[in-house]
């Protein structure tokens, strides 16, 4: 097994991160004199850039070796995670219309000109501590983690290089900067990725090989309803509620479809980033799976799954290939980070500094983005050693289970509040409120969950499988928010005027449907179909 890069392969990584800071700073050099313009780059962008955008801010390293790990450690029901693809799909096409109506820039934005100023003060304060505290943190450990063996560095050497560089171009070159690189850096992660894949096929002897070596059942995604971990209901259930969180209501993914000219562009977005969602399945779970063949086989040896796709990298590609592997990997890394310091930016800037200072020019809130995003990048600086403490699989699992707790009032709150004109502020601000604090007693009863009597409710409460928890706790979501909204009076249908389903001027549905054709149609119910025939073949 190849041990270390060459000389080959340093040339390939200088040359990335050079045409990298040559985007960035073409970007930098752009005059950027107004919020829109750094935030939303322009509302300018095209298809192909917010699909690209799409893809690479949800593929982080900790994505990648996370996905080759479960396909290595046999933790295959975790690939419905990655057929979400018909989720974006549905971004698209349900919330978009009603996101560009709005002309919001953030989700907190939608949810006060849906609801009150109340709801956007908790989904902006909350959003901005659970990035800097999850998003930022996992994926610093994962990407110093990938680095350091990588490129034979320090972990800590390689989680503070990849933040402040990320951090530098971010800063100055805003959401411009952030959606080009993410093109280039998606481009370099899918190529580098598929040649890892097909040459690990022809490694391990082809795809059919590799089923008779791990046999038909460690491919079953679908496991039975007793199941302790994955039981299949309770499965589909909640991530699908994640799901819909994270892909249509998290301000880092629906940014990138808000920076699109108008309402075609950024569907066709939303679709051309559903096809890329389905790549994650070829490029790293497969892998994952080839290096567990040949490490049955003796020709390959690692420790933990996490391991899989560096170890399986650095054992079959050669020199030069390696080098490009692994400037997808940083691409990776790097791609996360910019995403969630450009929205951490967006979410103080627009949400709490201009509701603090209504009067300030749109040079000093560019200025105020900068100067946020600087903060959380420090903020991330600083967090590196306290996750340089903790088990990168603890972690990785933790964050999995956080998102099933998060996801579900959220989500009833942005679902009921577009279908329905009879959902108030009172219904919303109870569900959130109630909401987080049933998910932080959720998590921290989980914490002492052995000292907790075994017969006791708060046990139960505790140990509960967390796929059926934040099941049950979606639909106590769903009931709290139409009740509260029932009995307390219904919001003037006036003030939501393309907000909700039934509020839709004839003028904006013949617009909307004006902005797309059957093309898009087709496009979208194939990708769908897609997804049924994995889900079918993997069962």
């Amino acid at each position: 097994m190849q041990e270390s890069l060459v000389t080959l392969d340093w040339v390939v990584i200088a040359g990335y991160f050079a045409l990298l800071l040559g985007v960035a700073w073409w970007v930098v050099s752009q005059k950027q004199s107004n919020s829109e313009d750094y935030f939303l780059a322009g509302r300018n962008m095209g298809w192909f850039v917010v699909g690209a955008s799409i893809f690479a801010s949800n593929i982080g390293s900790e994505h990648v070796v996370g996905l080759a790990g479960s396909g290595a450690g046999n933790k295959f029901p975790l690939l419905i995670y990655e057929l979400h693809a018909w989720v974006v799909v549905l971004l698209g096409w349900l919330f978009l219309p009603f996101y560009v109506r709005s002309g919001v820039f953030t989700m907190p934005e939608f949810l006060e000109k849906r609801f009150d100023p109340r709801a956007r003060w908790f989904l902006s304060l909350f959003s901005l501590a659970a990035y800097v505290l999850t998003k930022v943190s996992v994926t610093l450990y994962a990407g110093g983690i990938v680095i350091s063996t990588l490129l034979g560095v320090t972990f800590m050497q390689g989680a503070l290089a990849t933040v402040i560089l990320t951090g530098i171009y971010t800063v100055l070159g805003g959401m411009r900067a952030v959606v080009y690189t993410e093109t280039l850096q998606a481009i370099i992660l899918v190529v580098g990725a598929a040649c890892l894949t097909f040459m690990g096929l022809d490694a391990a002897g082809g795809w059919e090989s590799i089923r008779e070596t791990v046999g038909p059942e460690y491919m079953n995604m679908w496991r039975d309803m007793d199941d302790a971990d994955y039981p299949w209901h309770w499965l589909v259930l909640s991530s699908t509620i994640v799901g819909i969180w994270y892909w249509c209501t998290d301000q880092v993914i629906v940014q990138r479809v808000l920076t699109a000219k108008n309402i075609k562009e950024g569907r066709r977005g939303s679709i051309f980033g559903a096809f890329l969602k389905l790549m994650p399945l070829f490029l790293f779970l497969i892998p994952g799976i080839i290096a567990l063949v040949l490490k049955m086989r003796g020709e390959l040896q690692w420790d933990t799954p996490d391991q899989a796709f560096p170890s399986l990298m650095m054992a079959i590609l050669p020199a030069g290939l390696r080098g490009l592997v692994a400037a997808g990997l940083m691409a990776a890394l790097m791609s996360s980070l910019a995403s969630v310091f450009n929205s951490c930016s967006t979410l103080f800037t627009i949400d709490i500094y201009k509701k603090l200072r209504p009067d300030a020019s749109e040079a000093r809130m560019v200025q105020v983005g900068r100067i946020a995003t600087g903060v959380v990048v420090l903020l991330g600086v600083l967090w590196v050693p306290i996750i340089e403490r903790l088990a990168g699989g603890t972690l990785y699992e933790y964050l999995q289970n956080v998102q099933s707790y998060i996801a579900p009032p959220i989500t009833a709150v942005f679902l009921l509040g577009i279908f329905s004109s009879r959902i108030n502020s009172k219904g919303a601000l109870f569900t959130l409120f109630t909401g987080i604090i049933i998910a932080a007693i959720r998590l921290i009863l989980e914490v002492y969950e052995d000292s907790l009597p075994a017969d006791s409710f708060l046990y139960e409460f505790a140990s509960m499988n967390f796929l059926k928890f934040s099941a049950f706790f979606f639909l106590y979501c769903v009931a709290a928010t139409i009740l509260v909204s029932l009995f307390s009076p219904a919001p003037d249908k006036a003030q939501l005027t393309g907000l909700t389903i039934s509020t839709v001027t004839p003028e904006q549905r013949q617009e909307n449907n004006q902005s797309f054709n059957m093309i898009d149609i087709f496009t979208s119910l194939f990708i769908v179909a897609i997804v049924i025939y994995v889900m079918a073949y993997f069962s």
